[in-house]
């Protein structure tokens, strides 16, 4: 029997690229049940969270006029990881397995034949990875690159060059509902949870329609909570550091003593102020990486809710769950 697949679909003020995508994607479950891929009773799941413009309207719409299409709506708008969190929490008990994927149409739709084979052989989960980033500029190619390795660097388990296109079956989600992280990066945490896994290469094409909504500032974000949410290596490379540069002093403070005792000492502020600086350079970078740290368990003890939704576009078809 094929398996009761959700397209996850997470939207932040997509009403441009909406009407585009929405199609190709109702499409697609079509031609996953032809193929006896996925069952006819498969869902359109889309995500608002907490868009500004006509998003909601649209899905709401379309809701009405395809039943396979559901919607959720977050009470505002939490983030790109707590969107992807919500709806497949809210399919996972009603689904055999679900597809999370961006709404910009940057991602290859024809993936998922792989990954429900994949799915089918055994794998619970089967991460979307990109061939290349030809489609991307300079400077993202090259930043998520390095940002890549050096995750990898520091010890985190994570899929190089995956972002969040990527099959997880029910059961894994049900573990992953018991990772109660309030600082979300799915992309490190569900290779955590364990469970068969495989890969499935695509291109990624340009954005169909509209802007991206993930500038800079949120890149670099979501960069740091991947760091933090993942490893604790930078501050066991803070204590190492430390360590090096307190013994570089105490060798500095033998010589000095050295070179006084020898009278050949000669007053002077440029290295004095050069260590100080130095010194004080580290103190202050250290500080701030500890300081991510605190904070981050600072919003952890508070244990708020990642994700509230609002609406519904038919409350009959959803469980009742507001929260979690």
């Amino acid at each position: 029997m094929a398996p009761v697949l959700y397209i996850v679909v997470p939207c932040y003020n997509e009403q441009a690229v909406l009407p585009i995508t929405a199609p190709l994607f109702l499409k697609k479950l079509g031609e996953l049940a032809e193929k006896g891929l996925a069952s006819p009773d498969s869902r359109l799941l889309f995500v608002d969270d907490g868009s500004r413009d006509a998003s909601w309207d649209l899905i709401s719409d379309m809701a009405r006029r395809d039943a396979r299409v559901l919607g959720i709506r977050q009470s505002r708008n939490r983030g790109h990881q707590n969107a992807v969190l919500a709806g497949l929490m809210e399919a996972k008990d009603r689904c055999d397995v679900t597809v999370s994927i961006d709404c910009d149409g940057q991602d290859d739709l024809d993936a998922m034949d792989r990954m429900l084979e994949a799915y089918a052989a055994g794998c619970d989960v089967v991460y979307g990875v990109r061939e290349d980033r030809e489609s991307d500029s300079f400077f993202k190619r090259t930043s998520a690159q390095a940002y890549y390795k050096l995750l990898a660097a520091l010890g985190a388990e994570v899929v190089y060059n995956h972002a969040d296109y990527r099959l997880i079956s029910a059961r894994v989600l049900r573990e992953l509902e018991n990772y109660r992280e309030v600082n979300l990066y799915l992309r490190g945490l569900i290779p955590l949870v364990g469970f068969r896994s495989g890969t499935v290469s695509y291109k990624r094409a340009k954005r169909l329609a509209g802007e991206s909504h993930y500038p800079l500032g949120k890149m670099l974000a979501l960069a740091a909570d991947g760091v933090t949410s993942l490893t604790v290596k930078p501050l066991r490379l803070i204590t190492s550091f430390g360590i090096l540069v307190a013994l570089v002093s105490f060798i500095g403070v033998l010589w000095a003593l050295i070179t006084a005792l020898c009278g050949r000492s000669v007053p002077g502020w440029a290295s004095t102020t050069c260590i100080v600086c130095f010194v004080g350079g580290v103190q202050l970078i250290s500080l701030g990486v500890i300081g991510e740290y605190v904070g981050k368990i600072y919003l952890e003890t508070k244990q708020r809710p990642r994700y509230i939704i609002s609406e519904r576009t038919d409350s009959s078809e959803f469980r009742a769950r507001d929260s979690e």
